[in-house]
């Protein structure tokens, strides 16, 4: 929830809490919240739940993309990039899709160079690493959702690197 949908990370918080959710704890104003459920519910009934309390308590239609903590562990084996030489991980990110793309939808981006910017779709992650930096680069959450309409929401990988170690105290 950051940028044009602004919300305090504490009322976030206790969005979260007063669905029901347990120990929901933000990360600054990122948007990310930790949080354990036990109702049984899955990733597409959890993200349901919680995109409809937001539109009903802030007013806003935002998509929510859930990762467990095995999923987000994940990251550091499925990522493509950690072995490029002199890797810098300032310079690294993932967008995390609300749903795996279809066939039809990576072929959008299937020729798409902006070197030495460069990017690899995994299941719902598209890792990206732009080794001057992402100041100057084309690819990143907008450029996907427009040419693959997709939903997505980046994040660098100090900020993937923290919430997994919050995670992992938690879990």
């Amino acid at each position: 929830m950051t940028g044009h949908n602004t919300i305090k990370m504490t009322d976030l918080a206790e969005l979260y809490r007063k669905l029901g959710f347990k120990d929901a704890e933000t990360y600054i104003h990122s948007g990310n919240v930790l949080f354990s459920s036990s109702d049984g519910s899955n990733e597409s009934e959890l993200g349901l739940k919680i995109e409809k309390a937001i539109s009903e308590k802030f007013n806003y239609i935002v998509p929510v993309m859930i990762r467990t903590n095995r999923e987000l562990a994940d990251l550091f084996t499925t990522n493509p990039f950690l072995e490029e030489p002199d890797f810098d991980p300032s310079k690294m990110a993932v967008i995390f899709l609300h749903e795996e793309p279809s066939d039809n939808q990576l072929q959008k981006v299937v020729d798409v160079d902006y070197s030495p910017d460069n990017f690899k779709i995994i299941g719902r992650e598209i890792y990206i690493y732009c080794p001057n930096g992402f100041g100057r680069t084309k690819i990143y959450t907008n450029f996907f959702e427009k040419k693959m309409g997709v939903s997505g929401t980046g994040r660098n990988w100090k900020t993937i690197t923290t919430i997994l170690s919050m995670s992992e105290k938690r879990f």
